[in-house]
């Protein structure tokens, strides 16, 4: 299922994608892989994000957003629907965090959530 930014249901910010853009560039190993974003059981909070470049699945959520070719299971589009990730650089770390309207607790990480 394919969609343009305007339409997908998950949204990256500019940081995010250029981040992502940076780390595919010149790299062979992402060649023709998308940013695969989605959810698994752990974290301190019941599920934590996570974040992949693989190959994208023919019952995948796919969208181009930014320049980046996202892809999401439907799995994890039901928890991801209506989210934001973002790359946040910060003196606690540096990494991807998701901003998640579905979520009814997070942890103070922002990797993971309780729905």
């Amino acid at each position: 299922m394919s969609a343009t930014t305007n339409e997908f249901p998950v949204q990256l910010t500019e940081v995010a994608a250029g981040k992502i853009r940076g780390y595919a560039d010149g790299n062979e190993e992402f060649s023709g892989k998308a940013f695969r974003v989605f959810i698994e059981g752990g974290g301190c909070a019941g599920f934590r994000y996570a974040f992949v470049f693989d190959e994208p699945q023919e019952s995948d959520f796919r969208g181009a957003i930014h320049g980046v070719d996202v892809t999401i299971d439907p799995l994890s589009m039901n928890y991801l629907r209506g989210a934001t990730v973002d790359y946040v650089e910060s003196l606690n770390g540096s990494g991807f965090t998701v901003e998640n309207p579905n979520a009814s607790s997070s942890c103070g990480c922002g990797h993971s959530f309780q729905a």
